[in-house]
């Protein structure tokens, strides 16, 4: 059976309907904890009504640090619950990237499970702190003391149009932005989902939620489906090759909702009774985030594994085609539009381009976000379209092969790196003069991050000492990999930083480098 998620006005009902139907099923399953959807339901009730007992109001931000366990799920829907805006964000993000969120959201509440945050709780201003479990050092309060001291239910209307979901994302310059879905764009596109055959979640699956739950991938289409279907749930927090294909052989999952590195990795097992096992019961295997290599799919494919692809993007909910909507998957293809989305090609014009042309994906439907935070800046046009940054073209079946990604826009593992973040950073030690910041392939990860930079004269900065400072600032996924001294950097007319130049050196010997880009 198929739930419909188009009566829900406040994603929240999704837990409560679940509860109605099938309470006694069990929702998730964490590393120490079950939990039935009843139950679910109950510890989302208190939670809501201990937030607004701290004195939050609806529409106040709450921060979500957490890794995949059932506390994220209870929080989540319990800052739905409340009226409140949920605000998930990176584990691994360090003291100034957090203070960036808090200033720019405004935040009241960062629950966190974080050991470096809170260690650094007098750094953040302006935030109430909560930590998971009963334990709470000094300046911070116990999730679980504030779960058994909550008031009665608390009701709220926000829903539908409301803001839910604040997730910083895009924006291929400066910091990232804060873009906002609201209820009706995140219900529409679990509805949009639900209506793909064969759907990716129904009642009697078992998913296997291993992307990051703090990640629009892995909150929505895992954690949203699973509750509109009233599924069941099994949260890993860290992606470990072995130890995921016991954890998914021994809970029976069905349904595999994962990135391209996880895919790979398991590609490596191919010959091994562990990834039999671990795909013994799996009807759907299902890859977005990023290209998935065509050796992987092939590897795979070769014992017998199909892995469907998709595309979308976070200001969008974020599914907009996949390979289950119609012809199968095949390699470097990321499928249709699903239902409920149209998609456009167009040219720097704005005109939709000819036939196998390549042109930037425009997008339209109700899945689409509002905006950019505060007021709603970069959203879609006047008639619902959005354009995505992203280039691609439509083969003979209509099926969509992506080109580019967003201009300057690092994926590692999925997760967006922004060059001038990084380059920010780097810019600000004494001994750099400038620094530039591109994507180059990684087998592991898809992308990897690579650092141009230029030292002043007579510094004997090294690399390693580069990144030593990097790391007090950036998250680990953001870190250069690669970091490659230059005499110099190519720019335009105008002064910016020739990028294309960048790339080029990379692709080709020495010999063949732009003659402005000299190596040191």
């Amino acid at each position: 059976m198929v739930a419909d998620s188009s009566a829900a006005h406040n994603l929240a009902d999704l837990v409560r309907r679940a509860a109605a139907r099938a309470g006694t099923r069990l929702a998730l399953v964490g590393a120490d904890r079950r939990l039935t959807w009843a139950e679910l339901d109950a510890q989302v009730d208190r939670a809501a009504a201990a937030l607004r007992g701290l004195g939050l109001v609806e529409g106040d931000r709450v921060m979500l640090q957490l890794g995949n366990t059932p506390d994220f799920a209870v929080a989540y829907f319990a800052t739905l619950r409340a009226g409140l805006v949920a605000l998930p964000t990176n584990t691994g993000y360090t003291v100034p990237e957090l203070q960036h969120l808090i200033a720019d959201s405004g935040a009241r509440l960062l629950l966190t499970g974080t050991v470096a945050t809170i260690d650094a709780r007098e750094q953040l201003a302006g935030v109430q702190l909560v930590v998971p479990g009963r334990i709470a050092p000094e300046g911070t309060l116990a999730f679980e003391d504030l779960l058994a001291a909550a008031g009665a239910p608390v009701r709220t209307d926000r829903g539908g149009a409301d803001l839910a979901l604040l997730i910083y994302t895009s924006g291929t310059s400066g910091q990232p932005k804060g873009a906002m879905l609201s209820h009706r764009a995140l219900l529409a596109n679990l509805e949009q989902c639900g209506r793909m055959s064969p759907p990716p979640v129904i009642a009697e699956d078992v998913v296997l939620l291993v992307l990051p739950l703090f990640h629009i991938y892995g909150l929505n289409p895992g954690l949203g489906m699973v509750a509109r279907a009233a599924a069941t749930g099994v949260l890993v927090e860290r992606f470990d090759t072995e130890q995921t294909l016991a954890v998914m052989a021994a809970e029976g999952v069905t349904n595999v909702i994962g990135a391209p590195p996880m895919y790979g990795a398991w590609a490596g097992y191919a010959d091994s009774g562990a990834l039999a096992a671990g795909f013994r019961r799996v009807r759907l295997a299902i890859s977005g985030a990023a290209p998935l290599p065509e050796l992987t799919s092939k590897r795979l494919a070769q014992v017998g594994l199909t892995v469907h692809e998709g595309y979308g993007l976070t200001e969008t909910a974020p599914v907009l085609t996949s390979t289950l909507v119609g012809g199968g998957a095949r390699p470097g293809c990321v499928g249709w539009p699903i239902p409920g989305v149209q998609i456009e090609l167009r040219d720097a014009a704005g005109d939709v381009v000819d036939d196998d042309d390549a042109g930037e994906i425009w997008v339209c439907g109700a899945n689409l976000f509002g905006g950019y935070w505060p007021d709603g800046s970069g959203g879609p046009d006047r008639d619902g379209w959005w354009p995505t940054g992203d280039v691609a073209y439509a083969d003979n079946d209509g099926a969509l092969h992506l080109v580019d990604r967003r201009k300057d826009l690092v994926l590692v593992s999925g997760f967006n790196v922004y060059p001038a973040e990084v380059e920010a950073v780097l810019n600000r030690h004494p001994d750099v003069v400038e620094s530039a910041v591109i994507g180059v392939p990684d087998e592991a990860t898809g992308a990897a991050v690579k650092a141009y930079i230029v030292l002043r004269p007579g510094a004997a900065l090294g690399a390693a000492d580069v990144l030593r400072v990097a790391a007090g600032s950036l998250a680990r996924f953001k870190l250069p990999t690669q970091v490659e001294f230059v005499d110099r950097l190519p720019h335009s007319a105008t002064g910016k930083v020739r990028k294309a130049a960048l790339r080029l050196s990379n692709l080709h010997p020495p010999s063949l480098h732009p003659p402005n880009l000299r190596r040191s």
